[in-house]
């Protein structure tokens, strides 16, 4: 046995140990827990895709600390290299599962952003952790934040393009919303252009845009490379706001509602393992940061997960409002408001054409029976209601009462 094997060995299994403590239960006991009679998953072997990105944590520790054993499944997370091909994979059945964004969830089920097909959300896998990061050289001409960018965009005419991760996702929808609220219209002011999220920085490098929105590590490598600022974060759009989702096909979820439980309740319990302290957090941070996960050091990922910020201009500062994967079980329910206001978005921006109905289709996605199943055998908190409030940047409320309304009411539209 060669040294990097047993090193690697010893490290899972220093991992393993972890996770039977943060479990509560034994190795021989893991996997008869929920192995057995009518709750048995149906399938036990599941492949997750995942993006690399520092919030496919979970999914991953969920793998590697043996987590999923103890609810009779074993988890393969998968590698994919852009959201498209998580979404042709999740359609075609070559992936059981996805760490997946919000919104591209919606666009399939609705067949915008790819066809059409029954979709499921069964959590939240994280709430805040993005960024928008701006070129050092549109920050040299006084571009740090939205009202510089808005002031050199109106003294400097010219084509200004910004990379979003896939049309109907989170990070188009973050960007267009922060653009909008600096009195920047993104489709006809800007142009956006759809970049894989490992591959934001090298673009940017070679000038290919102005600035993006990706999710780290990447704000944070773009930093370290000395190519790009943060000129926001997400949480400062919106704090504690959904972001990427434990992502199904309906027809999974129906064929396989056991299966389906059982890999919602361990990436739960991994979620519960990552912010349980300190030291789970680096120990995330050293796994994830390997080259088959997110292949970075682990620099780049473990100064943003404890909200240790950087601005890349010599101002720091500690933010509250960092990536969360669990937070009491704030994080993780899958709230019908969270995924209708993804709805929304895609109305403002011309990706839907007309209003769909909003809290059906929420209701048709989101797998709150599920999720409250494996909420109860991990023990995570459930709220009062299946809808939240939020107020946004611009100072607008959405609490999802009347969606119609939200849509059609902001100034800045396509």
């Amino acid at each position: 046995m060669t040294d990097l094997l047993k090193a690697k060995l010893s490290r899972r299994a220093v991992l393993q140990t972890a996770a039977v403590g943060a479990a509560g239960i034994s190795p021989a006991l893991r996997s008869m827990v929920y192995a057995a009679g009518s709750d048995a998953p149906e399938k036990t072997e599941v492949k997750i895709g995942f993006i690399p990105l520092t919030d496919c944590a979970s999914v991953v520790m969920a793998s590697v600390l043996g987590i999923d054993q103890k609810y009779g499944v074993k988890i393969i997370p998968s590698k994919e290299a852009s959201w498209a091909g998580v979404r042709d994979k999740l359609v075609n059945g070559e992936l059981d599962f996805a760490h997946v964004l919000y919104g591209l969830v919606y666009g399939v089920h609705l067949g915008i952003g790819g066809p059409k097909k029954d979709m499921a959300v069964l959590a939240t896998l994280n709430n805040n952790g993005q960024a928008i990061t701006l070129s050092k050289k549109l920050a040299e001409k006084g571009a740090v934040d939205g009202a510089g960018l808005a002031k050199l965009m109106a003294s400097e005419k010219r084509e200004y393009t910004f990379a979003q991760t896939f049309p109907t996702g989170t990070h188009a929808m973050w960007l267009y919303y922060w653009l909008a609220a600096n009195g920047i219209n993104p489709l006809q002011d800007a142009k956006a252009i759809t970049v894989p999220p490992p591959q934001m920085v090298a673009n940017m490098r070679v000038g290919n845009m102005d600035g993006f929105c990706v999710g780290e590590p990447w704000n944070h490598r773009a930093i370290i490379d000395g190519i790009g600022i943060t000129a926001t974060t997400t949480q400062d759009i919106w704090k504690d706001h959904p972001e990427k989702v434990l992502g199904t096909t309906g027809d999974f979820v129906k064929k396989y509602p056991n299966t389906a439980r059982a890999v919602t309740a361990a990436i739960l319990e991994a979620s519960k393992w990552i912010d349980a302290g300190l030291s789970n957090k680096n120990k995330m941070a050293e796994t994830i940061a390997d080259k088959s996960y997110v292949n970075t050091s682990v620099d780049a990922i473990n100064q943003r997960i404890l909200g240790r910020y950087q601005n890349g201009l010599g101002k720091t500062w500690d933010d509250p409002n960092f990536m969360k994967f669990y937070n009491d079980g704030a994080v993780n329910f899958p709230y019908l408001s969270d995924g209708m206001w993804f709805l929304t978005q895609h109305k403002r921006w011309g990706l839907l054409k007309d209003h769909p109905d909003y809290l059906a289709v929420a209701k048709q996605i989101n797998q709150i029976d599920i999720y409250k199943q494996a909420a109860t055998a991990t023990k995570t908190p459930l709220p009062k209601s299946d809808m939240r409030s939020s107020k946004l940047i611009d100072g607008v409320v959405w609490d999802g009462k009347d969606p119609k309304k939200y849509a059609d009411g902001f100034k800045i539209k396509a």
